[in-house]
This record gives C-alpha cells, structure tokens and sequence, in this order.
C-alpha cells in the first residue's frame, strides 16, 4: 500500500500540531490584528509596512468603486451588480499574494479585485451591462471572465493550473469562490482534480455567511469550511477575511506552497456581505440589522488604517490624498458609464461556433437584411 503523503502544517502558539491529522487547519481563525487594529501575534510572516499601506490604498479605492457601481445601477447604467462592501480584505489580498503572471479565476462578485488587478472598470463592468460576455481579454490580462455559476470556475482553474505545470511554468492560480460554491459538485471535481494532480491552485473560499439567503448552517455541518481540504488530502487554512494583514499573510504562505510544487491550497476567509446579494435582493427578508451592525464594527478598512497609523506609515494626509484619489477614480468611471455604449449587432453572431452552423448563419443573414432595410428606410 502507498503511503499517504503528509503535508506540513504551520505550527500555531499554544497549539500542539496533531500527527495524525497534519492537513487540519488552525482551530481559531488566523488573526493577526484585533478588531480595533492592535497586533496579535500569529505564527505567520506579517508583509511589510509599504505592502500593507499599498493594500489599503486599493481597498479604499475599491470600495468607493463598489459604491459607485452600486449607485450606476440604481441609475439604470448596470442591469445588477453584485457588491463586495465588507469583503476588501479578501478582495484585494487575493490579487495583491499573486504575481501578473499568475491567473485569476474570479466570480461574479469580484469586480473589486478586478480593478484592483489594475483592469480597465469600464471592461470589468461589461458583463454586469449587459454590452458583452466579457469586456476585458482574459488571456492578455492572466484572468479568467467573471464566472456566474457557481463553482464552475475552480475546474478551470485547476485545468490551467495543471497546464502550466505540466509545461514547467511555475504559475499559481487564484481562484475565488462563495461557501455556497463549497456545496456545488464542480467545487468537488476542480479540489479533487487539484489534489490528485497536485495542481498549484489557491482556492480561496469567502465565507460570507449566506448562499443568496441559505445561511452557512444549512449548507454545512463541518467546524469550518476550511476543514472540506481534509477529504481531498489537501494543506487547508482559516483566516479572519476581515484581517487585512493576515488574510494577505496566509494567503503569501498559501501561493509559496502552491507554486513550490507542494500541490492545492484551501483557504477559508471568515468575512461578511454587508449589502444585499444583488440589488436585487431583499436581505431583511433573511437577516436582521442588528446582525450587520455587528460586522460593520469589524471594517477591514479602518482596522487596517488604525494599524498602520499606529505604526507611522500615513497620517491625516496621506488618508485624504487616498480618499482624494478614490473620489477622482469613482468621477471617471461615473462619466465613461453615462456614456452611451457603441454596440455593433452583428456582434450578437461573434464567438459563438468557432464555424458558424447553417441556422446561425441564416439568423445572422436576417438580421443584416433587417438592419440594411432599416437603414435604407431612414435615408428615404
């Protein structure tokens, strides 16, 4: 019989790592700051002061981009989005612990992190328009388009992750995913193919507490999500998704691992969806307010300033310049959405058979004539 491989664990103070079990999580979330942005001491490499610095500029740029996107759709510009407000840490931990080179596979929830990976806003929120499938180019850019199923992301991710393995590449994939995607079979097959083929895929699970409005209770019996790497024989972490400098630490160590040849990485990020799931959601229907109030006292952002106040790194200053620079950002997006887009419909025909099909065809055919007749009518 084959012995089963063991993967080392990081060793938490206080805690003895159990030998038979060395793929168990920690049994608390890893935190390195407390709600109030004091240090806690953690077994993990805190990054150093000018990443984090650059981590908060990119959450406060991201969330007045979430707002603002929240606000176009109220404006009729977006047919949904999805907001991320509450889950900064994750958002742009995940983008900042991987290299350009390295893919992203995002959800529909992530437009965040995608500005943040420094894409074009206006290309992020096509799909959420409704112009294109896409609006930015997945292969230039090392980022998948925003996937809408749920958890059908991770098996691309860890295709490509193999891939690139295979071809003596040393890329890493990220892929996010919701803990509603934990229940999905494609969440099974994407960690299992990983694990099985030692894929280098971070898999990193914001568990935001509701599928929709399913809360985690009804989607789980196990301790933590974390704890599903276990069956895949997979290194599996839980982190505080609110804790900014420990959400980019374990993630560092989770993409080290990865992309050392050690195989998969589960991470499980405890944080929290302070809006609705779409604008389209009523939340009081499934939650109360006193439950959000609650997470909002723990806002990745101002744990995160309060830190780095404490440790000199800005001041009142450089907090307005940021806020400064997010304002200019959220003006630009503002204006460039109110624009009216130029959309070709023939592009309706594009990408969808590599040959188009004889019924395609003529549909396009139809359409052209539909457009010529159209237009000649408008001339005379």
């Amino acid at each position: 019989m084959t012995a089963t491989p063991q993967v080392s664990r990081p060793a938490v103070p206080g805690v003895t790592p159990d030998p038979v079990n060395p793929l168990l999580p920690s049994p608390e979330p890893i935190r390195m700051l407390d709600e109030t942005g004091h240090r806690v001491a953690a077994d993990y490499a805190e990054p150093p002061v000018e990443t984090l610095r650059e981590m908060y500029r990119r959450m406060v740029v991201g969330r007045r981009f979430d707002a603002q996107s929240t606000a176009l759709t109220k404006q009729g510009r977006l047919a949904v989005y999805p907001s991320a407000r509450g889950q900064e840490a994750c958002q742009v931990g995940g983008v900042m612990a991987v290299r350009d080179s390295d893919w992203v596979f995002p959800t529909y929830r992530e437009s965040m992190a995608l500005v943040s990976r420094g894409i074009d806003p206006v290309e992020v929120l096509t799909l959420l328009r409704g112009d294109w499938h896409c609006g930015y180019d997945p292969a230039a850019l090392r980022t998948a388009p925003q996937c809408t199923p749920l958890a059908t992301q991770t098996v691309h991710a860890a295709g490509v992750a193999y891939g690139e393995a295979h071809q003596g590449r040393d890329t890493v994939a990220m892929v996010y995913i919701g803990d509603g995607a934990t229940s999905e079979g494609d969440f099974h097959e994407g960690v299992n193919f990983a694990a099985v083929f030692k894929a280098p895929v971070v898999f990193l699970v914001q568990n935001n507490r509701y599928a929709i409005s399913v809360p985690l209770s009804r989607q789980t019996a196990a301790p933590s999500l974390a704890y599903k790497g276990i069956g895949y024989g997979i290194a599996s972490e839980q982190v505080d998704g609110n804790d900014p400098v420990a959400v980019l630490a374990v993630l560092n160590r989770a993409v080290e691992h990865a992309r050392a040849g050690n195989g998969p990485f589960l991470v499980e990020a405890h944080t929290y969806r302070v809006e609705p799931h779409t604008n389209a959601d009523d939340a009081s229907r499934y939650r109360d307010g006193a439950e959000v109030q609650a997470w909002l006292s723990r806002d990745p952002i101002a744990r995160l300033e309060a830190y780095l106040r404490a440790e000199g790194a800005i001041d009142d200053a450089a907090v307005a310049a940021i806020n400064e620079e997010a304002e200019t950002y959220a003006a630009g997006l503002r204006e460039r959405m109110n624009a009216e887009p130029e959309v070709d419909p023939m592009s309706l025909f594009s990408h969808v058979y590599a040959t188009p099909t004889p019924q395609l065809a003529e549909q396009r055919d139809q359409v052209r004539a539909e457009l010529a007749a159209a237009e000649d009518e408008g001339d005379s």
